[in-house]
């Protein structure tokens, strides 16, 4: 086989690598990670300017897979004791219809062959038109029939979720996170973030979006990256992110004193997490 060519950028306790995370992965160590925070691309919705992102696929089936695939080689790398924060979007199976807000809204990142794809039902799982597709649990199921330990569901309640025209069904204002283990004994400090009252977490997270995510169409908040972090890891840890974008994982982590390794497979998005994180 031949080598595998990475392109690396890194600061003192940042390392960038720039590829693709199914193949990046498997260069590194196994069993070097403790916990594992990201986002992957939502399934026909935006154009990371890649031919080889996921998201592409032709169906959300053939999603779910690349994904199963992809958290099989990141559970190699975790620690026995290692988690996954996993925040995964979902959306509508449609028959055509366009508009400015919502699932299968026209936006100036997305490709016309992405969006095309999102407005046509699915030949999958029995979708019909208008159905919600339901994509985070079928990832979560899939990661747990894959051998992920499927720990808990949090609900990120979006203070300022965005606006939709529909008049036949609620505005959607939440997206799940899945909390994962490698194996039953976990770590996990349920001290390192409290309510407000002082007693233990609660399984949903009302965030608001931060006020600049620096040219990405997708970042999520920091604070929801702190908590993973903060409950996930222990200072000196390493911290993982296979689809880096701006870098907001591996930032975060680097200000809670934790190294982080992100992948990401835009060289302009890996820089730019770069240079970000030697001006904070």
């Amino acid at each position: 086989m031949a080598q595998l060519k990475l392109n690396l950028v890194q600061s003192a306790r940042l390392k960038v690598l720039i590829g693709d995370c199914a193949e990046v992965l498997t260069t590194l160590e196994n069993e070097i990670i403790q916990c594992c925070v990201t986002s992957p691309p939502y399934w026909g919705l935006r154009d990371y300017d890649h031919p080889d992102q996921i998201g592409a696929e032709p169906s959300p089936e053939l999603y779910v897979k690349s994904l199963v695939t992809v958290f099989r080689k990141v559970r190699e790398k975790l620690r026995s004791d290692g988690t996954l924060w996993l925040n995964v979007g979902d959306g509508y199976a449609r028959n055509g219809g366009t508009g400015k807000c919502g699932p299968n809204a026209m936006v100036g990142n997305t490709k016309k062959l992405i969006q095309k794809r999102n407005c046509k039902v699915p030949d999958v799982w029995g979708l019909k038109d208008r159905d919600l597709m339901g994509l985070p649990w079928r990832v979560a199921f899939a990661l747990q029939e894959d051998g992920w330990i499927l720990r808990s569901k949090i609900t990120w309640i979006k203070k300022t979720a965005m606006p939709e025209s529909v008049k036949n069904r609620p505005t959607n204002a939440t997206e799940e996170i899945f909390l994962f283990a490698k194996s039953p004994s976990y770590y996990y400090n349920s001290k390192a973030v409290r309510q407000e009252t002082g007693a233990n977490l609660r399984n949903y997270w009302i965030l608001g979006a931060d006020p600049n995510s620096h040219g990405h169409p997708a970042a999520f908040p920091g604070e929801l990256a702190r908590r993973c972090i903060l409950l996930g890891s222990r200072e000196g840890d390493v911290v993982l992110d296979p689809f880096g974008g701006s870098g907001t994982t591996g930032i975060v982590a680097n200000d809670l004193n934790r190294h982080a390794i992100l992948i990401e497979l835009n060289p302009e998005y890996a820089n730019y997490a770069i240079e970000h994180s030697l001006h904070v």
